[in-house]
C-alpha cells in the first residue's frame, strides 16, 4: 500500500506546474473585451487552484494517517520518520490548499466587479503572486515529505489482517526452504527497515485459509542482545504481525550453529514473544534427533503435511 505514494513535487516544480497549465487555458471569443478578459482571468485562476489544491490534497490522501494504522505499520513508522514533522507537514499542505482556494474565490469576486481590464490582470497577477508565495512557504514541508516518502517505501506491504506464519531460526537452519515448500506461489521479497536482504513473503492456500508465511532474514536469526535499541523495536514491531512463530532447529548443526546456540535464541524469542511457537527441526534427511519435535525435510518435503496441519491448529485456537 505505501508503494502507491506519488513523488513530492518541490514548490518550483508545483508552482511551474500550475502556471503552466493556468497559461494553457482559453475561453470563447467575445466582442466584448471586458467579458472575455474577465472570463479568461476567472477560468486561469480557477485552473491554477484546481492544480495546486488537487495536488496538494492528492499527497495529504496518499499519505497514511499514523493512528489509523495496524499496530505493526504504526511501531516502524514511529522508527523510520520523525512523528510530529510528519503531522506537521501534512497539516501544512491541508493549510496552503485552503488558503490558496480562499484567495482564487477572492479575486474571482474581484474580477468579476473590475471595470478596467488593467484591474483584472491586476487581480491575476495579485491571485497568481498570493498562491506562489503561499507554495513557497510551504517549501520545506513538501521536500520533507518527499524524503519521507522514500523511508516509507521501505516498509514491507504486508496483508496484517492475514494469518501470518513467522520463520525464525539461525541462518542456513532451511528457512528459505521451507517459505518455499509451504507456498502456493513463488514468495515474494518485500523491503524491511534495518535489514539489506529484506523479508520473504509467501501464501500457504489451504481449503479454508489463506496463510501468510515470512521469512525474515537478518531479523530472528540471532539474539536480541547483539542489536541496537531501533534495530531491537524493529524486530519487535513483528509480534504485532506473528499469529505463530515456527522456530526450526537444525540438530544436524550443518548451518555452522550448535544446538546450543540455537536454543538459546529459542528462549530469546520465547521471552520477546508473546505468541505460541512452534519448535521443528529440519534436514531429518541427513540428521534425525530423539526428541519430541515434529522432524522434517524442508528439501524432500517428510513432514511437510504435518507441519502444515500444525500451523492450521495452532492458528485456529488463536483465532478462539
Amino acid at each position: 500500500m505505501f508503494r502507491e505514494i506519488p513523488t513530492v513535487l518541490t514548490s518550483e516544480e508545483l508552482i511551474d506546474k500550475m502556471f503552466r497549465r493556468a497559461k494553457k487555458v482559453e475561453v470563447g471569443y467575445s466582442r466584448n473585451r471586458l467579458a472575455m478578459e474577465k472570463n479568461l482571468s476567472i477560468a486561469k485562476i480557477y485552473t491554477a487552484r484546481d492544480v495546486a489544491v488537487s495536488t496538494l490534497e492528492r499527497y495529504i490522501e496518499a499519505f497514511p494517517y499514523i493512528n489509523k494504522l495496524h499496530p505493526f505499520y504504526r511501531t516502524l513508522l514511529d522508527l523510520l520518520i520523525e512523528k510530529d514533522r510528519y503531522k506537521k507537514s501534512l497539516a501544512s499542505l491541508k493549510w496552503a490548499a485552503g488558503r490558496i482556494d480562499s484567495f482564487a474565490s477572492r479575486y474571482a469576486s474581484k474580477i468579476k466587479g473590475a471595470g478596467k481590464v488593467e484591474e483584472i490582470l491586476k487581480f491575476r497577477r495579485e491571485f497568481y503572486g498570493r498562491a506562489a508565495s503561499v507554495i513557497k512557504d510551504i517549501s520545506s514541508e513538501l521536500e520533507y515529505l518527499n524524503r519521507a516518502r522514500d523511508t516509507i517505501k521501505k516498509i514491507p506491504s504486508i496483508d496484517p489482517d492475514l494469518p501470518s506464519v513467522v520463520i525464525a531460526g539461525y541462518p542456513n537452519v532451511g528457512k528459505s526452504a521451507l517459505v518455499n515448500r509451504l507456498s502456493s506461489a513463488k514468495p515474494e521479497i518485500a523491503p524491511y527497515p534495518f535489514t539489506t536482504k529484506g523479508i520473504t513473503v509467501g501464501h500457504l492456500e489451504l481449503k479454508d485459509m489463506r496463510i501468510q508465511i515470512i521469512d525474515t532474514p537478518g531479523l530472528l536469526d540471532r539474539p536480541l542482545e547483539r542489536r541496537n535499541k531501533i534495530e531491537v523495536q524493529a524486530i519487535l514491531a513483528l509480534k504485532y504481525l506473528a499469529d505463530l512463530i515456527v522456530f526450526l532447529l537444525d540438530p544436524s548443526e550443518t548451518c555452522g550453529y550448535s544446538l546450543e546456540d540455537q536454543m538459546k535464541l529459542l528462549k530469546d524469542l520465547k521471552d520477546n514473544f508473546p505468541v505460541p511457537i512452534l519448535v521443528v527441526e529440519n534436514k531429518s534427511d541427513i540428521n534425525k534427533s530423539n526428541s519430541e519435535n515434529l522432524k522434517i525435510s524442508a528439501k524432500t518435503g517428510e513432514g511437510i503435511d504435518d507441519l502444515v496441519f500444525r500451523i492450521k491448529e495452532s492458528l485456529q485456537r488463536v483465532d478462539k
